[in-house]
């Protein structure tokens, strides 16, 4: 008995051969297609994730090297308090072209905790940064500038008003800088290199630093020069009003 075996019509003229091709092809296109379009969101996503991070550590890096400086100034304002004393001691007629030459050295530590407060209780900038180390070292970096302000800048204006007078050559020689001159330069030192360690671990140079911060310093001259301008303009405009409501009285009369 022969048996013929008959190949289907589809298949003869290898129309079947090409439908399974093209819908290979459409499956791999398909697969591509959406392999592209969740890897491109992931590397955008991944960028913009990187872009905040950065953003975040260049803020807080510029208010820690801000900080730093003011912490700076006051330390060498104490030791030239110390050196002034000594030349009042040995020409006590120094004091007298100039008793109030003390008081304008006290040092001061003048700042803002909006960096500080935006960084410490946001939860999502510190998981943002992703470095537990480097969140501990900002902490302990304002720790230090809040102890600076409170127990030495804070504590040295309170003694002068309570117990000491710079007016007078005695009051002036009889103030004792040593405690305070070594709690300033331990707490300086404490938080140079706090500010030292964050700088390395976040892979930022000084060059990347400076660049900032003229950057921000350009934006808080444009800032405050906005504000100038802003308030002029709501002066002449409050003048204006004056003189309008003086018009219309005028009309009156």
């Amino acid at each position: 008995m022969n048996i013929k075996l008959h190949t289907p019509k589809s298949l003869k003229k290898g129309s079947g051969i090409s439908s399974l091709k093209q819908f290979l092809l459409s499956l791999v296109a398909t697969t591509i297609s959406i392999a592209l379009t969740f890897g491109t969101a992931a590397i955008i996503d991944n960028h913009k994730k990187k872009a905040a991070k950065r953003e975040i550590v260049m803020m807080v890096m510029y208010d820690m090297y801000n900080s730093l400086h003011l912490v700076a100034n006051a330390d060498s304002m104490i030791h030239e308090s110390m050196d002034l004393q000594l030349k009042f001691a040995k020409n006590p007629s120094l004091f007298k072209e100039n008793p109030f030459a003390m008081i304008h050295l006290l040092p001061r530590v003048d700042y803002t905790e909006t960096v500080e407060k935006i960084f410490s209780s946001s939860i999502e900038s510190i998981i943002t940064v992703g470095n537990v180390l480097f969140a501990e070292n900002v902490a302990n970096f304002y720790s230090y500038r809040k102890s600076y302000k409170e127990n030495i800048c804070d504590s040295m204006l309170a003694d002068l008003e309570k117990e000491h007078n710079f007016n007078t050559l005695k009051g002036t020689l009889d103030y004792w800088f040593g405690g305070f001159s070594v709690m300033s330069g331990e707490i300086l030192y404490d938080m140079q290199q706090l500010f030292a360690q964050c700088q390395k671990m976040m892979d930022i140079t000084d060059e990347q630093l400076q660049v900032y911060c003229k950057k921000r310093e350009e934006l808080n001259d444009y800032l405050k020069e906005k504000e100038v301008i802003d308030s002029l303009f709501q002066s002449e405009k409050e003048k204006a009003q004056e003189i309008n409501e003086a018009k219309k009285n005028l009309r009156l009369n």
